[in-house]
């Protein structure tokens, strides 16, 4: 299997765990645990642009992932309209409809793998390099990021900092918003895992 049928395979995999539904009392089960894999339990993702004449800032708690263990492969997803925390409803509208094309690229995702060692068996804080494809209006990128992987008893925290380009994906911005979209923006994703999907 190459390495980018690997990511596919991990991005369905994480694609049916993020939006599949259930009923009520599916819902009410226990959780199911999986030795192998660490589930986002929960996590937030936030963008901060500064531009000359505007600064914008929006998070969202609705990240969904999956770490594979053995490999140390990986798949996070994001959903653009889950974004809150804009200057206005109307910056939040344009960058649903003019700049991500939400109601046509829904999500944004990173797929790949955890490049350094982290001992999964022991408790520890590991600074680690991540290998993958960043997917972000639709435009795929493989990105090296750095980030932490903190092992702890009965759970994981990650956390990675990162700059985007926005013309990298694709992204325009109209000429009149120029100086209030900056044309790098800053993404900070922190998330907590367990073996316990819930």
């Amino acid at each position: 299997m190459s390495k980018h049928t690997g990511y596919i395979v991990l991005l369905i995999l994480l694609c049916g765990f993020a939006f599949s539904g259930g009923s009520a009392n599916e819902k009410q089960q226990p959780p199911v645990q999986d030795n192998n894999k660490l589930f986002v339990s929960s996590g937030n993702v936030t963008f901060y642009s500064a531009a000359a004449l505007e600064e914008i800032e929006a998070s969202s708690n609705k990240i969904k992932g999956v770490i594979l263990k053995n490999n140390n492969t990986f798949a996070f997803n994001i959903p653009y309209n889950s974004f809150i925390g804009f200057n206005s409803p109307l910056q939040k509208e344009h960058f649903n409809e003019n700049f991500m094309e939400s109601d046509k690229y829904v999500s944004a995702s990173y797929t790949g793998r955890i490049i350094d060692n982290v001992n999964w068996q022991d408790t520890g804080l590991y600074t680690v390099r991540v290998k993958g494809i960043l997917d972000i209006h639709g435009v795929k990128k493989e990105r090296i990021l750095t980030g932490n992987v903190n092992v702890l008893k009965d759970k994981v925290l990650v956390f990675c900092k990162f700059t985007i380009l926005i013309a990298d994906h694709n992204i325009t911005i109209p000429r009149v918003l120029n100086q209030k979209i900056a044309e790098e923006v800053t993404v900070e994703v922190s998330a907590t895992l367990s073996d316990k999907k819930v």
